[in-house]
């Protein structure tokens, strides 16, 4: 029997292997190459629609989210960052192949599961407790399964690189991500950078990560949010997005409904129906969160 016995260099060698991460796709062919047909690369990153938005506003100014594409969204504290996903993410999800992963480092995880209720069907929460069974039995029959919120109350890399693995989403959410740990580096400002590189290659292997954060004190009180008010930041998290949209509000009476987006940085290929003139637009929408909806002006 003992001459059956692997050496232990050998049963080390098969543990490491067991261990080692699953290789990216780009790792798996070392012949792959972007091809050269032209109709073929505007089909992938043009005229094949990606994920839309439901406010017309970022669909013109915007256009599809795609795999590869990483971008963050940052206002200030109480300006309707949970509202601006729930109305967003709900219409998103219904376009996905696979589920959302919705990584909540904020809010406690059933209050914004109530949101994400309310904003499938655009509907109160006294709608929701006096119809329960009725949005249950819809939601179900809708949306069971498509957006996953792991209930961890705070998220290293290691974890959600498990979580994505695992589920194959078809679009990442974090908020918030600058709070994803197992980074490490001599200033604040390069661990952000690495979280944000980090969400990238995310965006690259499963599809679309949207990430959000915080504007710091100056951006308060003021409509049109720009990449210098960014929380934390000098230039490592804005560098790593493909598009960066700040939620602005401010506080003089007759305009708390009002939200003011603003694209300070858009590298995204658009659709045929985006308008250019828009790709670093600003707009004015409503916020409407009794319903937990985002919504266009009517003209």
């Amino acid at each position: 029997m003992a001459e059956r016995k692997k050496p232990f260099e050998t049963l080390h060698s098969l543990l490491e292997s067991l261990n080692a991460p699953e290789p990216a796709e780009s790792d798996k062919d070392e012949d792959a190459f972007v091809s050269d047909d032209l109709d073929e690369i505007l089909n992938t990153t043009y005229k094949s629609p990606g994920l839309r938005w439901r406010l017309t506003a970022l669909n013109k100014a915007l256009g599809s989210l795609r795999k590869g594409d990483f971008g963050f969204i940052f206002a200030r504290p109480e300006t309707g960052k949970t509202t601006f996903l729930a109305s967003e993410v709900t219409y998103l999800a219904t376009q996905c192949a696979g589920p959302v992963l919705w990584i909540n480092n904020e809010e406690v995880h059933d209050k914004v599961k109530s949101r994400i209720y309310q904003a499938t069907f655009g509907v109160t929460l006294d709608d929701l407790l006096q119809n329960t069974q009725k949005y249950r039995t819809a939601y179900l029959e809708s949306m069971a399964g498509k957006i996953l919120m792991p209930k961890n109350k705070s998220f290293s890399k290691h974890e959600i690189e498990k979580y994505c693995k695992r589920y194959k989403p078809s679009l990442i959410v974090i908020d918030q991500i600058d709070k994803i740990t197992g980074f490490n580096a001599d200033r604040e400002d390069l661990v952000l950078g690495a979280i944000y590189q980090w969400a990238r290659e995310l965006a690259k292997l499963y599809g679309p990560v949207i990430g959000v954060c915080q504007a710091d004190g100056s951006g308060e009180n003021v409509r049109w949010l720009t990449m210098g008010h960014v929380a934390n930041a000098k230039t490592s998290k804005q560098a790593e997005a493909d598009f960066i949209l700040g939620i602005g509000a401010i506080h003089d009476s007759g305009w708390e409904r009002v939200r003011f987006l603003n694209i300070s940085k858009n590298k995204l290929a658009g659709d045929p129906d985006s308008d250019n003139t828009k790709r670093h637009g600003k707009m004015e929408v409503l916020i409407n969160p009794e319903v937990a909806r985002y919504e266009d002006f009517k003209k």
